[in-house]
């Protein structure tokens, strides 16, 4: 085998090594930051119609969409429901035409029965109507779901829950590209960004296409489109490993493929970046292979990416990664993701190739030097070199257990 095979093979071998030890000391650790911030909220509002529940089907995920069908409806009518209506995405509308039809007809519930795509396109179409959403997970990576608490398995305790389960009130994210791109120049303009740390800015050249873009706003739909994400948005590796994980591979061993599709960019390239925060105008440059953009921590393998991240806490959640040394700086950085899997903050190691800055905030503008890969909830949206993000506090109302 070549250097690259080899690559593979070990970074693989340690992830799976790391992520099943991470697992089992999860398991056996109480969790300890919930889903959600409040134990006991008020009821969401408006009230919810009273019409039938609506089902978004994506047929392309393999289920027996008849038996599927079925299943949904007996559900629905031993628990008084009326008989639901069945919306199939296509190819040209992966759902927001669905949501729109569900809602004319006064659907009392719209449930997303596909992967993360489909789960996006509903909330997208749900946004700030009141109407709860539900899951019927069927995807690779069911991120949402897996933060919900939502049964992953047996399509009938699926369907009891989208369809009778408790409404909860939680946050939506909301991320939009500039393209082109821009370009940058670094200047002699210095500025604090960590504490401790001066740092060179990157500032726009004078040929950049870019509008000029005060930090944290997100301008209007005259620019480029914003795209909803109800988990994590990411810039750089995380992006990249999206983009490289195979279709084949995820229907046969499932989210694992994503880490396969990833090794490739294990030695690529870093990023340099100006982080933004919208509110407090804090401004930092920094080197980093990924930085994500949460609205919620937990992802498949009982991985929990950011402890403090709640679905209702009105706060985006950011962390730029970065490692050093090759496979020893990525097999530190797993380390350090299984130590906050399992509630362990701080890191007692006087030295480390792996890095995770962490800061919070309601809107934010990261710049790079460089196009990077942009993907949201697992789907892939193009390059750009800037990229806005901002948090809708209580956008959307989702059935949960």
């Amino acid at each position: 085998m070549g250097w690259e095979q080899w690559v593979a093979v070990i970074a693989l071998v340690v992830a799976v090594a790391g992520l099943a030890v991470g697992l089992a000391v999860w398991r056996a650790l109480k969790r300890r930051t919930p889903s959600f911030s409040l134990d006991d909220p008020p009821p969401p509002a408006p009230e919810v119609p009273p019409g039938p529940p609506a089902v978004v089907f994506n047929p392309s995920k393999g289920a027996d969409g008849e038996r599927l069908r079925a299943l949904v409806a007996e559900v629905a009518a031993d628990s008084g429901l009326p008989d639901p209506l069945w919306l199939e995405t296509t190819v040209e509308d992966p759902g927001g035409g669905q949501v729109r039809t569900a809602l004319e007809r006064g659907a009392s519930v719209v449930i997303a029965a596909g992967g993360d795509g489909t789960v996006r396109a509903v909330a997208e179409g749900l946004a700030g109507t009141g109407t709860p959403m539900g899951i019927l997970p069927m995807g690779t990576g069911n991120l949402l779901a897996r933060n919900l608490d939502l049964p992953l398995s047996g399509h009938r305790d699926m369907a009891v829950t989208a369809l009778t389960g408790r409404n909860r009130t939680m946050d939506l994210g909301w991320l939009r590209l500039e393209k082109p791109a821009a370009a940058t120049e670094p200047e002699e303009d210095v500025f604090r960004g960590e504490p401790g740390r001066t740092e060179v800015a990157p500032t726009p050249s004078d040929d950049s296409q870019a509008p000029e873009v005060k930090a944290g706003e997100v301008p209007g739909a005259d620019l480029e489109k914003e795209h909803v994400f109800l988990v994590i948005g990411g810039m750089g590796f995380d992006a990249e490993m999206v983009s490289g994980a195979d279709d084949q591979l995820k229907a046969r061993i499932g989210w694992i493929a994503y880490f396969v599709g990833g090794v490739k960019h294990l030695l690529g390239r870093k990023m340099r970046a100006t982080l933004e925060l919208g509110e407090s105008e804090e401004t930092a440059t920094f080197q980093a292979r990924t930085v994500l953009i949460a609205n919620c921590g937990r992802l498949p393998g009982g991985v929990v990416l950011f402890p403090d991240a709640q679905l209702d806490d009105g706060w985006l959640d950011v962390a730029a990664i970065d490692t050093r040394g090759g496979i020893i700086g990525w097999a530190d950085l797993l380390r350090k993701v299984v130590l906050h899997s399992v509630g362990v903050r701080r890191d007692l190691l006087p030295y480390s190739t792996g890095s995770i800055d962490f800061r919070r905030a309601h809107s934010l503008t990261i710049r790079t030097e460089e196009p990077e890969h942009v993907q949201v909830d697992g789907d892939l949206l193009g390059e750009a070199a800037v990229v806005h993000a901002r948090v809708e506090r209580g956008g959307l109302v989702v059935r949960t257990a």
